[in-house]
């Protein structure tokens, strides 16, 4: 019996498809290691988000990052901000720790906090991935409140999301 948990699809494959667009990072290199910054123990800093091309109607963005990698059955919700203005098309690094833009807020991560969790991965366990991920979404609100838990945003970005953009690291310890 092997103790080697199998990779999981890309969860983004498993929803519905919606528009692409684009997300760059100073931060984050798409499939590559994430820098020490993002990780718990050594920086614990949300990275710099740049993006653009969003659908046509985009109202507010979510940004989010998963690790569907997490030795649970739901994997590990990092970051999850809300409501952040249609105007606002960047984050500076470390974005998640200072004063948010217009009404957004954060949701609770997995770790209990507001805010951004970095990867902390079990030593030992397989490279897992972080999906940072922008979501346009059509309503100027999500329509939820900082007490829910990023599942349920998840479950209503279902309902309102115009377009997604990825871009996602690495990170084994």
């Amino acid at each position: 019996m092997s103790l080697e948990r199998p990779v999981t699809p890309d969860p983004y494959d498993l929803l519905p498809p919606t528009a692409s667009f684009t997300v760059t990072s100073d931060d984050v290199t798409d499939g590559a290691p994430l820098k020490d910054d993002q990780v718990a123990a050594l920086g614990n800093t949300s990275p710099q988000l740049s993006w653009s091309g969003a659908p046509e109607g985009t109202k507010s963005y979510v940004v989010t990052c998963f690790d569907p990698d997490a030795p649970t059955p739901s994997g590990f919700w990092h970051w999850c901000l809300v409501d952040l203005p249609a105007d606002v098309t960047s984050l500076d690094t470390g974005a998640a720790a200072r004063a948010l833009p217009g009404n957004a807020f954060h949701v609770r991560n997995d770790g209990g906090e507001a805010g951004f969790a970095g990867a902390a991965p079990p030593e030992g366990d397989q490279p897992h991935r972080y999906f940072f991920v922008v979501h346009a979404v059509q309503d100027e609100t999500l329509g939820v409140d900082d007490s829910v838990s990023p599942a349920v945003v998840s479950f209503n970005l279902a309902f309102k999301t115009l377009g997604r953009a990825i871009v996602h690291g690495t990170y084994q310890h």
